[in-house]
């Protein structure tokens, strides 16, 4: 009788999310926690953006002093931390799930 050893990682990688969101958020699904991740990061994302785009046109509306000026300054440049963070993070995850699966 032979045994077969399952890797723990490997079935966390895969583990099904369930998620308990209103029917009218079409974005969320229920999928592996990959894909929730990748989905928060998203989020986050266009809420910073969201954000830059209402301080830009308020400055173009007028409001052109100096700390709204400052201010969408340091947002433009947390939107450029997320948006690296995003980057490096969903990587580092994906090739690390790459790696586990190549050693299946």
């Amino acid at each position: 009788m032979s045994t077969t050893t399952i890797n723990p990682l490997s079935m966390m990688a895969t583990a099904p999310l369930t998620t308990s969101t209103p029917a009218s958020d079409s974005s969320s699904t229920s999928g592996d926690w990959f894909d929730a991740m990748a989905q928060a990061w998203s989020k986050s994302l266009d809420d910073e953006a969201n954000t830059i785009s209402t301080m830009s046109n308020s400055i173009g509306d007028g409001n052109d002093d100096p700390k709204a000026i400052t201010m969408l300054t340091a947002e433009s440049l947390r939107m450029g931390y997320l948006s690296d963070s995003s980057h490096t993070s969903l990587s580092s995850v994906g090739s690390a799930l790459d790696t586990m699966a190549r050693k299946q």
